[in-house]
C-alpha cells in the first residue's frame, strides 16, 4: 500500500519503469549554487512552447535540448527556441538518446499521455529530475509506479498543475485555513469547450516525418489514421484520457487542495458522447462527477467539451463553506457572502512576464512561478508546491471518474490508498495492455 503522507514528509518516491537505463547513481549530476539546471523538453506541442518561455523568465535555468518524434514540429520548436528564448537547443528524436546524456539535469514531459508516467520513470531510472505535465499517467497502475520510482530514485518530479503556484490561489488556501468561509465541505470544478467533431479517421500511411511506431511507444500498436495526430488522440483510449484529464486535472485539485482531502470513499459519474455521435471520439463530450469524501466533504466535476456556455465561466473551481464562497481561476480570486454578495476580488499578479492570466500554450505567470519553483528544488532543495506523491492524487481521482463511467457503476473507494473495493470490472481497467517489450516496471 502507498502511504502518501510519508512520502510526502520524505520527500520521496519509488520505483517504476521499462529497465532500458542504468541507475541513478550513474548519471546523477552534482549542481553547485551557480550552475545552471540543463533541461531537455520532449515533446514539441503547444504546451512545450510554454514551457520553454517560463524557463526563459526564471533564473538558474536552460534549455539545452529538445526532442520530438515528428521531425516537422521539432524543427518548428528548434527555430522558435532561437528566437524567442535566445539559444538553439540541440535537437533529437529519440528520447532514450537524451536520457543517456549525462549532461542533461531534467526533462520536461510533454508528450501525449500515454508516454507521461514511462518516460518519467525511464527518466528518473537515468537520474534525471522531471517536470511531467498532467495528467501524470494513462491509467491507475502507472501512477502508482510513477509514485514509487520517484521514491526509489530520489529525484525531483512536479506535476505540471500550475495552479499550486498562483499567488492569488495560495492566498485563498492560506485564508480558508484561518476560516474566512467558515468549515468548507464542497468543491464544484468545472469547464467548458465547443470543440469540434473530429471525424471519421482514414488509415493511411504515417507522413515520413513522424516515427509512428515511437509515438505508439508503450501503446498497442494500431494503424496510422490522419485524425489522431497531433491533438486527438486525447480522445482515444489507446492514447488519451478524456476531458477529466485534458483540463479536470486542474480544477479538481484546486477543489481538493481547498477541502484538504486527498482520496474519496466512493465516486459516481454520468455523462456520454451526446454531440457528433458518428465520429472516431471514444471519451465523454459530457461528464459529471460526484466525489465523496470521509468527513461529509464532497467534490463535483461537470465537464463540457462541445457545449461552451456556463454562467460561472469557461473553467475554475467553486468553495462552499458555512460562512460563504470562494471562486478561483487561474487569474483571480473572489469571495463571497451567504448571500452572494461580492467581498473582495484578488487579480494575479504580473512577473514580467507581460502576460498576467495563459494563453493557448498554458503560459503565464503561474507556469513561469511553477517552474522556479522546479528549479529551486534542484538548486536549492526547496519544496516543491506539486510533489508527484500529492499530485498524482489528483489524477487517481480523474481515472476514477472516467472508471464509474465506462462500468456505469457506483465505486466504492478506500480512502487510505484509493483502491476500488470489491469490484472485478474495476480491477479489470486499473491497468492498460502493453505493447510487448514496453511496459514499466518496478
Amino acid at each position: 500500500m502507498i502511504d502518501r503522507r510519508n512520502f510526502i514528509k520524505n520527500t520521496a518516491l519509488g520505483t517504476a519503469g521499462i529497465t532500458l537505463l542504468s541507475s541513478s547513481k550513474m548519471y546523477g549530476n552534482i549542481l553547485g549554487a551557480n550552475s545552471k539546471v540543463k533541461i531537455a523538453i520532449l515533446g514539441t506541442g503547444g504546451r512545450a512552447f510554454g514551457l520553454a518561455k517560463a524557463v526563459k523568465y526564471s533564473k538558474g535555468a536552460k534549455v539545452t535540448h529538445i526532442c520530438d518524434v515528428d521531425l516537422d514540429r521539432l524543427e518548428k520548436f528548434e527555430a522558435f527556441c532561437k528566437k524567442e528564448i535566445g539559444n538553439k537547443p540541440e535537437t533529437e528524436q529519440d528520447f532514450r538518446k537524451l536520457l543517456e546524456n549525462k549532461d542533461i539535469d531534467a526533462v520536461f514531459v510533454a508528450t501525449p499521455e500515454h508516454w507521461h508516467a514511462p518516460m518519467s520513470i525511464m527518466a528518473l531510472q537515468a537520474g534525471k529530475h522531471v517536470y511531467v505535465e498532467k495528467p501524470c499517467s494513462h491509467n491507475p497502475h502507472e501512477t502508482e509506479l510513477l509514485i514509487a520510482a520517484q521514491k526509489k530514485y530520489g529525484k525531483h518530479v512536479q506535476m505540471g498543475n500550475q495552479q499550486r503556484s498562483s499567488r492569488t490561489s495560495l492566498l485563498a488556501m492560506k485564508e480558508i485555513k484561518d476560516g474566512i468561509i467558515g468549515n468548507v465541505y464542497a468543491g464544484k470544478a468545472f469547464y467548458v469547450n465547443a470543440r469540434k467533431s473530429i471525424g471519421t479517421g482514414n488509415v493511411i500511411a504515417p507522413p515520413k516525418t513522424l516515427n509512428w511506431d515511437l509515438w505508439q511507444g508503450p501503446a498497442p500498436r494500431e494503424d496510422y489514421r490522419d485524425n489522431v495526430h497531433p491533438y486527438n488522440w486525447h480522445w482515444f483510449k489507446t492514447w488519451g484520457t478524456g476531458e477529466i484529464h485534458n483540463n479536470g486535472t486542474h480544477e479538481i485539485d484546486i477543489c481538493r487542495w481547498a477541502l484538504g482531502v486527498d482520496y474519496p470513499k466512493r465516486v459516481l459519474s454520468s455523462g456520454g458522447r451526446f454531440h457528433f455521435k458518428n465520429d472516431d471520439w471514444e471519451y465523454y463530450d459530457t461528464q459529471m462527477v460526484n466525489y465523496e469524501f470521509e468527513g461529509g466533504k464532497m467534490i463535483t466535476w461537470e465537464g463540457k467539451s462541445c457545449n461552451a456556455y456556463n454562467p460561472q465561466g469557461g473553467r475554475g473551481s467553486v468553495i462552499t463553506g458555512t460562512e460563504g464562497s470562494i471562486k478561483l481561476n487561474r487569474s483571480k480570486y473572489e469571495l463571497y457572502d451567504l448571500k452572494g454578495k461580492l467581498i473582495k476580488k484578488e487579480i494575479e499578479g504580473n512577473s514580467g512576464s507581460s502576460n498576467n492570466t495563459a494563453d493557448t500554450e498554458g503560459f503565464g505567470d503561474l507556469t513561469v512561478g511553477h517552474m522556479q519553483n522546479f528549479i529551486n528544488a534542484i538548486l536549492k532543495d526547496d519544496i516543491l508546491k506539486a510533489p508527484i506523491a500529492d499530485a498524482a492524487i489528483s489524477t487517481q481521482l480523474c481515472h476514477l471518474g472516467n472508471i464509474s463511467q465506462q462500468l456505469e457503476e457506483s465505486l466504492n473507494v478506500n480512502p487510505e490508498n484509493g483502491r476500488v473495493l470489491n469490484n472485478k470490472g474495476a480491477d479489470m481497467l486499473w491497468k492498460r495492455d502493453y505493447e510487448n517489450g514496453w511496459e514499466p516496471k518496478l
